[in-house]
């Protein structure tokens, strides 16, 4: 495992619950206050898991590529194919963690 698929994962594992959490918490301040609930972060957390999904889509089937390119190009030479599952879920992790990573930092100054 890459150093940077474990701080993907770290980071899905732990700071995940930690910005679900947050966000909760402030969703439930607003209704308990009788405030309208901050329409901004409701669309930000929306759009950013369609973007999200979307890169991780898009990474996913490059890193398909370069594996079934770089498994071919072993085989017609003689070689034999290796795993790159490694770095195809590194690359579906990547986005996930990146926004988590920031969502935590963003919501830990509030």
């Amino acid at each position: 495992m890459t150093r940077r698929l474990r701080l993907d994962a770290a980071s899905l594992w732990f700071e995940a619950p930690f910005v679900i959490a947050v966000r909760l918490q402030e969703m439930q301040m607003a209704a308990l206050m009788g405030k309208t609930q901050d329409a901004t972060e409701l669309h930000r957390m929306v759009s950013e898991k369609i973007a999200a999904t979307a890169e991780s889509v898009m990474a996913v089937n490059v890193a398909l590529w370069k594996a079934a390119f770089d498994n071919t190009l072993r085989l017609m030479t003689g070689g034999t194919a290796s795993g790159h599952g490694t770095a195809i879920a590194s690359a579906a992790l990547r986005p996930y963690g990146k926004r988590v990573r920031s969502n935590a930092r963003r919501l830990s100054r509030k």
